[in-house]
Formats: C-alpha cells, sequence, structure tokens
C-alpha cells in the first residue's frame, strides 16, 4: 500500500468511526461546468432574497480562493434520518434536519476532530471544516467525489442511504487518492416534481430557491406572498415533501446522533399550543436549534400564515 492510499483510508476509516456515513475526495480545482450553471442561476433570480448567494462568485467556483493552497476537497455526508414523528397530525410540520440540535454545531464538532487526527496522522496539514457556513459549493463536491448524485430536487441522493443527509466539507492543502462521480439513478422518475406544492423545482435538476417552502419559512424576511396559502401543507419551518417522496429514501435508515434526538416537548406541542407559542416557549425549545435562525417572529409569522385566514 502506498503512502497516499494509507492516508485515504485513514481519512475515511476516521471518517466512519465519527460516525459519517460517506466520504469520498476530489482534487481541489476550478469548477469549469458550475460557473456557467450558477451565473445563469442568479441571474434569473432564483436566490430571492438569499442575497449571500451571489456574494464570493469566485470562491464559491474555485476552493484554492478560498484555502490558499488546497489541494483535496473531503465532501462527507452525516445522516440526519429519523422515522420519529410530531404526534398531533393538525399541527404545523418542522423539517427533519431541526428536530434536534443545530447541525451546523454537531457536525462541525466532528469535522474538527478529523482534521485533528490527520494533522497527528499525516503531519502538518493546513484546511478548514465546512458545514454550509462558507461560499462552497457542496452538491458540485459531493458530486465529484463520488458520494451520491444529484437528484431532479437538486438534493444528493447515495444509491444505499437515500438524502437526508447534511453535507460537509474539508478542504486541506495535501493530496489522497481521488474518487470519481457516480451515474445518475434517477431515471424517468418525476416524483419529487410532481409532489412539490410550490412548483418550485421549475425542470429537472433546476430548483427556484425564491419558491421552495423552506426559503419562505426560513429566508425570506419579509410577509409571505397571499396566493400561497393553503399550498404549504402545514410546513412551518423547512420542508422534506420532495425527500419523502424520493423512492431512494425507503432505504434511510434512523440516525444515531443523540444530539439530533428531538425533544419530546417539541414533539407532543398540539395545534393550539403552536398557534399560541410566546417568545419566552420559543427561547426555550430552540436554544440550541437551527430553528433559531428564523426568530421568534419569523416563526410565529409561519405559523399565522397557515392558520390566519386573512
Amino acid at each position: 500500500m502506498t503512502l497516499l492510499q494509507q492516508h485515504t483510508h485513514f481519512l475515511k476509516q476516521k471518517a466512519a468511526e465519527l460516525g459519517f456515513s460517506a466520504c469520498g475526495v476530489s482534487a481541489a480545482r476550478f469548477l469549469e461546468s458550475e460557473a456557467p450553471r450558477l451565473e445563469n442561476w442568479l441571474n434569473k433570480n432564483m436566490h430571492g432574497e438569499m442575497h449571500y448567494m451571489a456574494n464570493h462568485f469566485d470562491m464559491r467556483l474555485d476552493p484554492r480562493k478560498l484555502v490558499p493552497g488546497a489541494k483535496s476537497v473531503v465532501s462527507l455526508l452525516y445522516n440526519y434520518y429519523t422515522d420519529k414523528k410530531q404526534t398531533d397530525d393538525a399541527a404545523p410540520v418542522l423539517s427533519k434536519y431541526a428536530y434536534g440540535e443545530d447541525y451546523h454545531r454537531v457536525v462541525k464538532d466532528k469535522l474538527k476532530t478529523l482534521l485533528q487526527l490527520l494533522q497527528h496522522e499525516i503531519g502538518l496539514i493546513q484546511g478548514r471544516a465546512f458545514v454550509d457556513s462558507a461560499p462552497v459549493l457542496e452538491r458540485a463536491w459531493a458530486i465529484q467525489s463520488g458520494i451520491g448524485w444529484m437528484g431532479k430536487n437538486t438534493n444528493i441522493i447515495n444509491k444505499q442511504k437515500g438524502s437526508y443527509f447534511f453535507l460537509a466539507e474539508l478542504i486541506v492543502d495535501c493530496e489522497f487518492e481521488y474518487d470519481s462521480p457516480v451515474t445518475d439513478h434517477c431515471g424517468t422518475c418525476t416524483a419529487c416534481i410532481d409532489a412539490c406544492p410550490t412548483e418550485a423545482i421549475i425542470e429537472p435538476y433546476v430548483v427556484d430557491g425564491s419558491k421552495c417552502i423552506s426559503y419562505f419559512t426560513i429566508e425570506l424576511r419579509n410577509a409571505i406572498p397571499v396566493d400561497l396559502k393553503g399550498k404549504f401543507e402545514n410546513r412551518m419551518f423547512g420542508c422534506d415533501i420532495c425527500q419523502d417522496v424520493c423512492p431512494w429514501n425507503r432505504f434511510s435508515t434512523p440516525h444515531t446522533e443523540s444530539r439530533f434526538n428531538p425533544a419530546e416537548t417539541v414533539m407532543n406541542m398540539s395545534r393550539n399550543e403552536w398557534i399560541e407559542l410566546t417568545e419566552d416557549v420559543f427561547n426555550e425549545l430552540f436554544k440550541k436549534s437551527a430553528v433559531k435562525r428564523t426568530r421568534y417572529n419569523g416563526l410565529k409569522r409561519n405559523i399565522d400564515f397557515l392558520y390566519n385566514p386573512n
């Protein structure tokens, strides 16, 4: 086994031990094919009020501008699937990823540990860990590393494990054995496109972010357009609809991350309790949660939008 093979084996073994469901590596380079795609998406204003998506265009396309001297992009999947559900079927719905502790914290801790293990094993490695927190085209790198393909809903799908994963990256200045993209297995299926209540998947592999329920319930700061009344299927924070109908998610298995376990208080809240939610209760329920991003007023706006006839 060559030194490069040893390092790659060590990386993937430690990633698995830390709980990552998949790990792949690609050479850090300019993503030439992504440049016109991203530019076109931005020019059509499909990012809506997510103005940060238009920032750092060059960095998004070339990780070497983000991490000087970068040679490798390590892409990882971290499972958040759960078969647990909120007990009141009439209650407003949280996306599965928001049930437990904020994933940024949980996965970033794992990534930092992985980087430290690599530094201890290989030597002086410079790099950075990313979890949905910097101008990194996560899905493009996941595809390049072979840990999944991009589905028609633009989520990364893994043939063995589905799509209920967080994406994470280490961008480092050392080399590994590099992986190759895998085949697209969506075929003629259009389940995600057909199921989207707001028609955000405007064509296969293209999502208008400004039409997505997740955008309206998390990113949008202004009032939700009234013509969308009745189209949210009780979603108050995020949306799993296109994933719930994906045939590949029949292979999803519950995560084993204790920090993602939902609080019973949250899962057992009735529709009326959500409608009557106070700021103090919000702060207590979601003090370590990704739901904090929308703030109390944002979540209250979403709930009112679902149940207020005016």
